[in-house]
């Protein structure tokens, strides 16, 4: 689910106590880091403190129209007024709908295969152990284990059952690494749900394997001249033109309300397991939790089950690609500017007439223009730390 750098300061001058196993071990550039770790991955370390009690149902639905402070909210057409307000009233009741529930239990624990297991790396902890052998106790959450290779399937099996809950027939979505587009076409199979992804060429030529696995799934794979954001474009397009019988299965935590606040209900499920698997493995939560950012979605489903836990600190890493005056970046919290796009109002990489610039990184999945919304006002209230 996430990479990781430890070359920040957030690792520096913390005091080591023998109940929080922290270490002041030298820093370490990204470059000396293991190369072969899953991308769906998430690293905390742990804490043998008491616990809290989880946070409630209550508080994790939002019920303020999807505004996080002036971010987020609901930016469309007229004609998408209707169909949004319908599916935020279909999201709201699935939540308290004990069928649903229990028919997404089921299928997140037999088809995506949760839970996923809170991996021990063992050899990573030995590597930043410092001299007199103190160090950080690091676990990896393997997100890279449920079916699909990715966190995305959480959010689209969920989403997918409403829809067809909802009497669609016709699946739409965007991808970018592919692996949302895979998890939708996973989604779509089990229902029976006519799926179509769209995807920028480049990312098609980047993540061949992906596309061929779409289309053994049964989904049709349309190419967009460009990149992830234009893929995206071409979904929202193709979804406004029937609203009737089509359904945008949104897999980023960008976008119009509810969109945002249902990839974060359904992705949540990665903090609820984590907080639980610490309780078992060293009977505390983590001290700190890191999590790559592109649009959100990852790192909202490790962070938020955490976010009144104030002792356990969250760290969200932006790419940084050649550096952030390279003007090649996709450092959106930390060089973006506010604006709407794609229905909600974010920070986006934008020139001065507004267009929206192509962002950079190696990897395609954290290579995005724009953040949620939600993502941002945890960076300005100071619960979310970034750095890239």
């Amino acid at each position: 689910m996430a990479a990781f750098n430890l070359n920040t300061p957030f690792f520096n001058h913390r005091k080591v106590l023998s109940s929080i196993k922290i270490g002041t071990a030298p820093v370490v550039s990204l470059p000396m880091l293991p190369q072969t770790l899953p991308d769906s991955t998430a690293f905390t370390i742990n804490n043998t403190l008491s616990t809290r009690k989880p946070v409630d149902k209550k508080d994790i639905v939002n019920n303020t129209g999807g505004k996080f402070g002036k971010f987020g909210g609901k930016y469309v057409p007229e004609t998408l007024i209707t169909s949004l307000a319908r599916l935020e009233a279909e999201f709201n009741l699935v939540l308290h709908d004990s069928e649903f529930q229990e028919e997404l239990t089921t299928a997140l624990r037999d088809y995506v295969g949760r839970e996923t297991p809170l991996y021990f790396a063992q050899r990573l902890t030995n590597h930043y152990k410092n001299s007199e052998g103190e160090g950080p106790e690091i676990y990896l959450k393997r997100e890279d284990l449920n079916h699909g290779g990715a966190h995305k399937i959480n959010n689209a099996i969920a989403q997918a059952m409403i829809a067809k809950r909802m009497g669609r027939k016709s699946i739409v979505a965007a991808t970018g690494a592919g692996q949302h587009g895979v998890a939708t076409a996973a989604a779509c199979a089990k229902l029976s749900l006519d799926c179509t992804i769209f995807m920028g060429a480049t990312d098609m030529e980047k993540q061949a394997s992906n596309v061929l696995l779409m289309k053994h799934l049964g989904a049709e794979v349309e190419a967009v001249d460009g990149t992830f954001k234009d893929a995206s474009s071409e979904a929202i397009r193709a979804w406004v033109g029937n609203l009737k019988t089509r359904y945008y299965l949104a897999g980023t935590a960008v976008g119009p309300h509810p969109c945002p606040s249902m990839v974060r209900e359904f992705q949540s499920i990665i903090g609820k397991e984590t907080r639980k698997q610490g309780m078992e493995k060293w009977g505390g939560r983590p001290d700190i939790l890191v999590a790559c950012i592109g649009s959100g979605s990852n790192a909202l489903g490790l962070f938020h089950e955490f976010i009144k836990d104030e002792d356990v600190r969250l760290i969200g890493v932006e790419a940084a690609g050649f550096g952030l005056d390279s003007g090649k970046h996709a450092a959106t919290l930390t060089r973006g500017d506010v604006g709407v796009y794609h229905g909600a109002m974010s920070y986006l990489l934008q020139d001065e007439e507004g267009q929206i610039l192509g962002p950079h990184s190696i990897g395609a999945r954290v290579s995005r223009g724009w953040t949620g919304g939600e993502l941002f006002k945890r960076n300005r209230s100071g619960r979310v730390s970034y750095c890239n």
